[in-house]
């Protein structure tokens, strides 16, 4: 699905082109086996990135590499969507007990005009240890969407300068080896994210 943060919904004659391209994705998705998200094991590329996080230092998918990972692409303007999404990973990873502390959700930031490394470590902490911000540069993230199949659109500034974003709301979940395995959509529930964390930690 794909959301505008914080306002009115843009005419769905825009929409359309983002909407078939996220249709082309989900349509290979399934959920057989134990998982209660969708299952889109060899439907998407490994974790692979090179961004700035954060506290400013330079990190890619090998940092990451022996955690359960969650990708998520948003900004920190987003008024509803990106908190809502967060709150429940958040709910999902605590859901598990103490082996929350081997997930790790990867918040990229499509805004990183706007959105410094300060302004996204105030932003990611208050939803958890476990969450880290990431910014590149505008190629860096146009080349980061494309590997995923993520859309997203800045809209025009108002008045005041101040502008949304529309972005996909996916999330992308990887196993400790840096492999895909599920997506997490709106629609999906901390009990069910929770559910399929706790799989993949092991602990099920």
């Amino acid at each position: 699905m794909i959301f505008s943060c914080g306002g009115t919904r843009r005419p769905r004659r825009r929409l359309m082109p983002m909407l078939g391209l996220l249709a082309v994705f989900m349509g290979g998705c399934s959920r057989p086996g134990p998982w209660m998200l969708d299952n889109i094991s060899g439907l998407v590329r490994p974790l692979r990135f090179r961004l700035t996080d954060d506290s400013g230092h330079v990190v890619d998918q090998s940092h990451y590499y022996g955690k359960v990972t969650m990708l998520y692409f948003g900004y920190t303007h987003c008024v509803d969507v990106c908190p809502d999404t967060l709150a429940k990973l958040g709910q999902a990873i605590r859901s598990v007990g103490p082996a929350g502390a081997g997930v790790r959700v990867l918040f990229v930031t499509v805004d990183p005009a706007r959105d410094t490394a300060t302004v996204l470590h105030r932003y990611v902490r208050a939803f958890g240890p476990e969450f880290v911000g990431l910014r590149g540069s505008n190629h860096a993230l146009e080349v980061l969407a494309r590997r995923y199949r993520v859309v997203y659109r800045r809209q025009k500034p108002d008045a005041h300068g101040d502008y949304e974003v529309t972005h996909s709301s996916g999330v992308f979940i990887f196993g400790r080896s840096g492999h895909a395995r599920l997506l997490a959509t709106s629609s999906d529930t901390a009990a069910a994210i929770g559910h399929d964390l706790h799989i993949l930690l092991g602990t099920g």
